[in-house]
């Protein structure tokens, strides 16, 4: 039964250019199922021998289990999605006779607007690793501004290499390497702290010349998810703030102030990389009291934050 979901998970990267990341969620999702289904006990005393044993009373006993184990609600959605993906795969394939998830329906997720902060705090994230001159402060400057600057995922930062930034042309290059790579374009303050940063930081934390990766850890390897988010943490506690902040914090508030500074659905759809306008949509719905508003003869007013990222 192993060799199906190998064969599954081949498929979704190779045919369907999923994302590393991506395939690593469906192997861990179908992993948790595939030692489900080895540990099933049907009532009947019969033993799954394979895919085609697997029916809509054990896909049900599935869910329930998902479901006892108080997973969060998005979280057990995902793995069902998951498991129905790679059933009708197999059906598709012919390699059982019914896809047994056809009637089921995906559990319901409560779904929450993204989080993003106010510019004034994306102010004093950005301005907290000048307190010291180091190459890391250069490196967290950099890595800071580009963040906010393009909105781009933590896997698609650390994944950056020297050749993916134009700081001539102010633009970025990023995605996962595939049919979604996009080029996006940077502000003036975020090419300027790169530039800072490949002049007079990186050289310093450089090991092994051949490293091509742009941020570097100080052991002179490429920086990883954990140390991003690790190297945020660290920034917001020292500058106070009370909310809750990851990597994705920055990608939201970027798209957030971004659509209310009067850009394009379309362009910042575009920006972040996502499929679907709808997808985006949702940034329009997040509450407008992440920026300030200063009021001129009576009128309400909103100032341009000068971190703000620009339309152009």
């Amino acid at each position: 039964m192993q060799r199906q979901v190998t064969q599954f998970l081949n498929y979704m990267q190779q045919e369907k250019d999923c994302s590393a990341n991506t395939t690593a969620a469906y192997q861990n999702d179908l992993a948790q199922f595939l030692q489900f289904v080895a540990d099933y006990a049907p009532p009947t005393g019969a033993k799954i021998e394979g895919w085609q044993d697997v029916d809509e009373i054990v896909v049900q006993s599935y869910l329930l289990f998902l479901k006892e184990r108080d997973y969060a609600s998005s979280t057990v959605a995902r793995k069902i999605a998951s498991v129905k993906s790679f059933l009708h795969y197999l059906s598709d394939m012919g390699q059982i006779n019914e896809d047994p998830t056809k009637r089921l329906d995906s559990p319901k997720v409560k779904k929450n607007l993204p989080r993003s902060i106010r510019p004034e705090e994306i102010d004093l994230l950005l301005a907290a690793p000048l307190v010291e001159q180091s190459p890391k402060a250069l490196r967290d400057k950099a890595l800071l501004e580009l963040l906010y600057a393009t909105g781009m995922r933590v896997t698609e930062l650390v994944n950056l290499n020297l050749e993916s930034v134009d700081l001539e042309k102010q633009a970025v290059t990023c995605g996962d390497g595939g049919k979604r790579t996009r080029t996006v374009p940077i502000y003036p303050g975020a090419v300027a702290a790169v530039a800072a940063y490949l002049n007079a930081g990186r050289p310093q934390l450089e090991v092994d010349p051949k490293e091509q990766a742009l941020f570097l850890n100080h052991r002179g390897q490429r920086l990883t998810r954990q140390g991003l988010w690790l190297i945020i943490k660290h920034y917001v506690r020292q500058v106070g703030i009370a909310a809750d902040v990851t990597p994705h914090t920055l990608r939201h508030s970027f798209a957030t102030h971004l659509l209310h500074s009067g850009a394009d659905l379309r362009e910042v759809q575009e920006r972040l990389g996502h499929a679907s306008a709808s997808t985006t949509q949702v940034y329009r719905q997040v509450g407008d009291d992440t920026a300030p508003e200063l009021t001129v003869d009576g009128r309400a007013v909103r100032p341009p934050a000068k971190t703000r990222p620009r339309n152009a």
